[in-house]
């Protein structure tokens, strides 16, 4: 079921108003429930969710992680921000995790139909699937036939072939729907962890014609040609889909995933990354998954995905 949130207990942040100038917080520029976006304006959207990972064998908790990035956000200075909007959660509390993904698509595709800039908070990697139905939808009902590149910052190619569907085979169904209609689609995995994908998952990443860079060849010594390969991706694509998966990040910056990271792409490439593509003009959708508050050690996580999502939404 879609939830709405207790807006005043979760957007709460210090009281600056004594002070000299614009001292406005993220809680003090939510909107009203009631308004819908207006065009270029920024919401959230959360998957609460923890099935896709209890399906794909990982540590459950994720399904706490939108309202855990919420409450770090809400303390964050507005700065360019006038507005923020939040759309409340989807919710996947009975095990349903393919009607909670369709309920999660079709609030994405209703919120990209007002133009809004959509940032979504997951949940488990399984909140993927539904990202790109979502914006799948949308494109459709607006027929519009342009590429669409989806790119995946995470250690996992998450490319698994099996059913049911879970965490783990987002991208794998994202490939499939695409060949089945004829549809043009760009799969790019940056952060791949060698020791955390079996030789199965490089062969399908290899079978569906996936770009791919492992997490060795991400330090900042990289960034360079790193950031090319993003530019060079995005000149070929109409629309781009990009989801972060927090588990790409080293555990001592990112202890609160399901699976964390012995190695990780450090958090300055990934924020360098991630506002490339918020100012590439071509970005349609964001999500973050993974935030799982049970692993976290004092809110570090959540912290870290609250900035990633703050940077985003200031450079798209």
């Amino acid at each position: 079921m879609s939830v709405p949130l207790d807006v005043p207990n979760i957007w709460r942040a210090r009281d600056d108003s004594g002070e000299r100038g614009d001292t406005r917080r993220l809680a003090n520029v939510i909107a009203p429930d009631e308004r819908l976006p207006g065009a270029g304006e920024a919401v959230l959207l959360g998957f609460a969710c923890d099935t896709g990972v209890l399906r794909n064998q990982g540590r459950p908790g994720a399904a706490r992680g939108p309202l855990a990035i919420r409450r770090m956000l809400a303390a964050l200075p507005a700065h360019g921000l006038s507005v923020l909007h939040d759309a409340g959660d989807v919710r996947c509390d009975d095990g349903d995790l393919e009607a909670a993904q369709d309920r999660y698509a079709g609030k994405v595709a209703h919120l990209l139909a007002t133009s809004a800039r959509v940032l979504a908070l997951g949940g488990g990697h399984e909140i993927a699937w539904g990202s790109f139905m979502g914006l799948r939808r949308w494109l459709d009902e607006r027929r519009d036939p342009g590429s669409v590149l989806v790119l995946n910052l995470d250690a996992h190619f998450d490319l698994r072939t099996s059913r049911p569907a879970h965490s783990g085979t987002p991208f794998d169904q994202i490939a499939v729907l695409c060949a089945e209609r004829g549809l043009p689609l760009q799969y790019a995995c940056l952060g791949v962890s060698r020791l955390s994908n079996t030789a199965a998952l490089y062969a399908r990443a290899t079978e569906i014609g996936a770009f791919w860079v492992e997490d060795v060849d991400m330090r900042e010594s990289d960034l360079a040609a790193r950031l090319a390969d993003v530019d060079r991706l995005i000149m070929q694509a109409s629309h781009v889909y990009l989801t972060v998966d927090m588990d790409v990040l080293p555990a001592s910056v990112m202890p609160g995933v399901s699976a964390p990271a012995a190695y990780g792409v450090p958090l300055d490439v990934i924020e360098r990354i991630v506002t490339r593509v918020a100012g590439s003009g071509k970005l349609r959708l964001v999500d973050l998954a993974e935030v799982n508050p049970d692993f976290d050690v004092d809110n570090h996580g959540a912290r870290v995905a609250a900035r990633l999502a703050w940077r985003i939404l200031n450079a798209w």
